[in-house]
């Protein structure tokens, strides 16, 4: 084994000769190597844990959540951004995707994007204000795009943060927080879809619904600042009402009409006996937090 490579390129014993496994053999070694991804994730929590607070901080002060990757990395990256607003009611700039390629290499691979350092850089340079926070994501942790990005973010007054797979690579040593996801080599050889793309998926999700809960956008564990835009999220805001403001349907429908669907505004509404625009200035002077608001 070539140790000078990337541990993402490096090929993993564990898993010789897939081609002439069985099916079922071929199946259940590609789910158990799954399991490094998790543990990856678990091991970089504390890092995690001052992310969380650095970003969250960012954010009640204006700034904006950017993530940036190439291929998968950058796929994974987009999917987290696009799920926050509905997921949590945010503006679709709060979280910014950014892939190298643009938006075509989401569905077919742009040839040699990865490479173009400079066009990472005119991509901050157009997107980035100093209160900004960017999460840089790579397998390898040496994608030129991504790290051109984050040396351009860092120099506009953003704080960065380099994601990669890969011990000591440049994408954890220059940005303000480094981390590194110890996936070890793939199961497929270099395919970073599998094992690392797993790890990545689970630490922005984990990233992103941590900032949320810190912003106020969760109660308990409960999502009341979904966007009801189908039936089954409707239904779900309505159950969400009837819970937590403790009305039944037809009043819960109500208040939510009254409130233009927002489940918070309903709840506080019931729960404090006021109107739209009372529980708004009321949640408003709470930093949004449905708790906070309720505790009076």
């Amino acid at each position: 084994m070539n140790t000078d490579l990337p541990q993402t390129e490096q090929v993993n014993p564990r898993t010789a000769g897939l081609d002439e496994l069985s099916t079922e053999q071929l199946v259940r070694i590609l789910a158990d190597e799954q399991r490094a991804a998790v543990d990856a994730v678990l091991a970089v929590s504390d890092a995690l844990a001052q992310a969380v607070d650095e970003i969250a901080a960012r954010l009640r002060r204006g700034g904006r959540l950017h993530y940036v990757g190439a291929g998968t990395s950058g796929r994974l990256g987009f999917l987290d951004a696009s799920e926050m607003p509905p997921t949590f009611g945010t503006d679709p700039s709060l979280v910014c995707g950014h892939i190298a390629g643009g938006t075509g290499a989401l569905i077919k691979a742009v040839e040699g994007a990865e490479d173009d350092a400079a066009a990472g850089e005119r991509e901050m340079r157009d997107h980035i204000r100093e209160n900004d926070a960017v999460v840089g994501i790579s397998a390898s942790g040496g994608a030129p795009y991504v790290l051109g990005a984050l040396r351009a973010a860092r120099a506009k007054g953003a704080w960065t943060m380099g994601v990669a797979n890969s011990p000591e690579a440049p994408l954890v040593r220059e940005p303000d927080l480094g981390i590194v996801l110890k996936t070890g080599p793939e199961p497929l050889t270099g395919s970073t879809r599998l094992k690392a793309g797993t790890s990545q998926k689970i630490l922005l999700n984990t990233l992103s619904t941590s900032v949320m809960v810190r912003l106020g956008k969760v109660h308990d564990n409960l999502m009341v600042d979904v966007v009801a835009t189908n039936q089954k999220l409707r239904n779900r805001a309505l159950r969400l009402v009837t819970r937590l403001a403790q009305v039944d349907d037809e009043q819960a429908r109500g208040l939510l009409q009254s409130a233009g669907g927002s489940v918070k505004l309903a709840v506080v509404m019931a729960r404090k006996q006021v109107d739209a625009q009372q529980a708004r200035a009321l949640l408003s002077a709470h930093g949004d937090s449905l708790r906070l608001t309720l505790a009076l």
